[in-house]
């Protein structure tokens, strides 16, 4: 009986080691893309911040890498469009921000005209979540937005719909759509209840292969106190959103852990442009303003942290060049998938730089591109007013400045002079500086001589579309 006994509890172990086997081996990665809202590097402790600590996002770095040549866009749609589409905003036309619930105009993020990340990693095969902010699509025109863009479970912040002033609130009283509708949440913080949707469909899907988006409405203004905080001038309330945002990061990551798949889950945590203007942190110990909306480094260069525990070597740093145009061939590479025959992208996949086979990805270049919006509604539908927009070039030392007319402007050392205060374009200081800087002006060569403007079916004339006037209404951010 003895022997039996042991016998049966050897099986069992066998049979329980096989189903975690199976948990993080047979199938492919989890992957969690945490995206915070306009965030710099000098909000971020491990990145030398001065004024703030944050620990639970510090301790996802300790376990894994962090990234210092990460390039974003430094406004809010065409990083979004951007990483969605693994296209450059000079092709997928989103050049500058468009709010589609709040203007309208025809204009939607279309799933017929353009690739969608979404759509290709429920085709890989996992079980896709979405929560947070999305602002490219309005759910009055279309409820089933975010299933038609691969998003099967979703608990979204749209954006302001014009009309509706409830739908203004992404914080207290947040308007939000689920898969049963759209409705105000009284009397709760808005991003408590993106965290609790997240951490639900963790353990509830923690059997299959889980893709999660995380697009944070934090830390946008308009600024606000957090449970927990009564902060009454608007720095201590945006060191306060800060500390909410470490602090769901943290719930997060242990909702993997509780749920037993952290081991199996690659997380990406990073931010979608720089910090709002006016904000002043300070970066090892340099007073850093807010760059959103500029290309200037503290506008575009993201906090990237990539972590994943027995995958992502821990407690490293890297200088790969990446920009947000590689997250969805980097993403459909870790689910062994490849960009869908056809798909035009302009990333590449960095997936072995994550897990550590290699220190360098294939780039010797990033972009980030469009400063302050310029826009346009016409009869044709959204335009982009300069038909060339403004863009950055860099490598890892030297940075690049391209104007309106597509010719070399700026030139920097960012190895000697990180905040951009002494441009070289008209004294090259050395050999080195100069064949940097032809290297990086021959790059414009590639691209289009003309920007695209945004892909889409126009949609049907609403009542909150922005009037278009003999001269064409151009809205400025």
């Amino acid at each position: 009986m003895k022997t039996i006994t042991l016998l049966f509890i050897a099986l069992s172990l066998t049979q329980c080691k096989s189903k975690e086997e199976e948990n993080s081996i047979d199938r492919p990665p989890n992957i969690l893309f945490i995206m915070v809202d306009d965030l710099g590097k000098e909000w971020v402790s491990c990145y030398g911040a001065d004024s703030i600590t944050t620990p639970n996002i510090d301790q996802l770095a300790e376990a894994g890498t962090r990234f210092e040549n990460v390039y974003s866009m430094p406004q809010c749609t065409p990083t979004r469009v951007t990483l969605l589409t693994g296209q450059y905003p000079f092709r997928h036309g989103w050049v500058n921000h468009w709010d589609v619930p709040r203007w309208g105009g025809g204009a939607h993020f279309d799933e017929t005209t353009n690739p969608s990340l979404g759509r290709m990693m429920k085709a890989a095969g996992y079980e896709t979540a979405i929560a947070g902010k999305w602002q490219i699509n309005d759910f009055r025109v279309q409820p089933d937005a975010m299933a038609r863009h691969g998003f099967d479970h979703y608990c979204m912040w749209t954006g302001y719909e014009t009309g509706v002033e409830a739908s203004a609130e992404r914080y207290w009283n947040p308007y939000i759509s689920t898969e049963t509708g759209s409705r105000t949440y009284p009397d709760v913080f808005g991003p408590d209840v993106f965290k609790d949707f997240i951490i639900d469909f963790i353990h509830e899907h923690r059997d299959t292969s889980m893709f999660i988006y995380f697009p944070m409405v934090l830390t946008h203004p308009p600024l606000v106190n957090p449970p927990g905080s009564s902060a009454e001038d608007n720095l201590g309330k945006h060191k306060a959103m800060v500390r909410y945002t470490d602090a769901i990061t943290g719930e997060i990551v242990q909702a993997l852990e509780d749920a037993g798949v952290r081991d199996n889950t690659v997380i990406i945590w990073t931010t979608d442009n720089g910090t709002s203007r006016g904000i002043e942190g300070t970066l090892e110990g340099y007073p850093v303003e807010g760059g959103k909306g500029m290309t200037i480094e503290a506008g575009i260069d993201a906090p990237f942290i990539v972590s994943c525990p027995g995958k992502v070597p821990q407690g490293q740093v890297s200088d790969a060049l990446i920009d947000f145009s590689d997250l969805l061939p980097t993403f459909l590479d870790i689910a062994g998938r490849e960009v869908p025959s056809g798909q035009k992208t302009d990333g590449v996949s960095f997936k072995e730089v994550i897990y550590g086979d290699t220190s360098d990805t294939e780039r010797s270049w990033i972009l980030s591109m469009g400063g302050q919006n310029n826009a346009r509604l016409t009869e044709k539908g959204v335009e982009n007013e300069y038909r060339y927009r403004d863009r950055v070039i860099r490598n890892k030392q030297y940075k690049l400045y391209v104007d309106t007319d597509g010719q070399a402007a700026q030139f920097y050392d960012l190895e000697t002079d990180p905040y951009e205060q002494q441009d070289l374009s008209d004294n090259l200081p050395s050999e080195e500086a100069r064949k940097n800087y032809e290297q990086l002006a021959s790059v414009i060569e590639t691209f289009p001589q003309q920007d695209s403007d945004p892909r889409y079916v126009p949609l049907p004339p609403q009542p909150w579309d922005v009037e278009i006037t003999a001269e064409s209404q151009v809205w400025k951010k």
